[in-house]
């Protein structure tokens, strides 16, 4: 009995440490009081504050062109990487993965901190570019992984086929690995969206005076304490990051299926 009570007891602490201060967020995101302790009814006002409020909209629109930026050079990093280390086998593999996939186990501040540094030796002016290449750097794991996976059980034989019926290398990638690795990518790009959208660590680092990003600009006004406003904007990244997941995770079970189905239709 003691051991069927367990995953109930893991259930209700998820719960309450996690989906109910979610649920409450979400829920006080249509309280019509200005505070977020008192309900006074349902209303969509904070919402129509926060779609006016023109600092939020410029700093989700360079949020959204670093998301975009940083994820195209991650994909071409990131596969580019993959494919070269599904094909060449060499004794330094497993060490150049691991060192491939270091950005998104080292802790961000520590990380933040490391690349602060280096663009000051470089002396880049900190704005855009940094923030690019600083998300660049933590994007490009999250492809490589996901395009490895479904590399390594994919089966070779289809490439060398296509090449011995007279396609060149090139044309043979397009035509069959492509095709194979593409939901993996987009899955892989998708997370790496999703985790470039809500970054506030590395941002607050490598960030310039005159370029602010969603996250920061959040962190900035939640030093004055939390608002219906706040709570409103909260609501409407959870409802776009959890889409980024759900696209991620449905194109990641269509990329599995479609190396099964290759690999039995050997």
């Amino acid at each position: 009995m003691k051991k069927k009570k367990w995953p109930f007891v893991y259930v209700a602490v998820i719960t309450v440490l996690t989906y109910i201060p979610i649920l409450l967020t979400v829920v006080y995101s249509f309280n019509a009081s200005k505070l977020t302790s008192v309900w006074e009814g349902f209303s969509l006002k904070w919402y129509r504050e926060l779609f006016r409020d023109r600092d939020l909209g410029e700093a989700l629109i360079n949020s959204l062109i670093l998301a975009v930026l940083s994820c195209a050079f991650a994909v071409l990093i990131g596969t580019s990487g993959a494919l070269g280390m599904s094909r060449r086998k060499r004794k330094l593999d497993d060490a150049v993965a691991y060192v491939s996939t270091l950005p998104i186990m080292i802790p961000e501040i520590i990380l933040g901190m490391v690349l602060m540094a280096f663009f000051y030796m470089l002396n880049l002016p900190f704005g855009m570019l940094t923030l690019l290449i600083g998300h660049t750097v933590f994007c490009v794991p999250y492809i490589l992984m996901e395009v490895k996976a479904r590399l390594v059980g994919m089966d070779p034989s289809l490439e060398e086929a296509a090449r011995d019926l007279g396609a060149g290398s090139f044309r043979a990638f397009w035509d069959i690995t492509l095709p194979l690795i593409m939901p993996a990518v987009i899955s892989g790009s998708l997370l790496a969206f999703a985790m470039s959208m809500d970054d506030v660590v590395i941002s607050i680092f490598v960030t310039g005076p005159k370029v602010n990003t969603l996250p920061v600009k959040i962190y900035t006004k939640l030093k004055t304490g939390v608002t219906p406003e706040i709570n409103a904007l909260a609501t409407v990244m959870l409802f776009v990051i959890l889409l980024c997941l759900a696209g991620a995770y449905v194109l990641g079970c269509k990329s599995q299926t479609a190396v099964e189905k290759a690999a039995g239709g050997k």
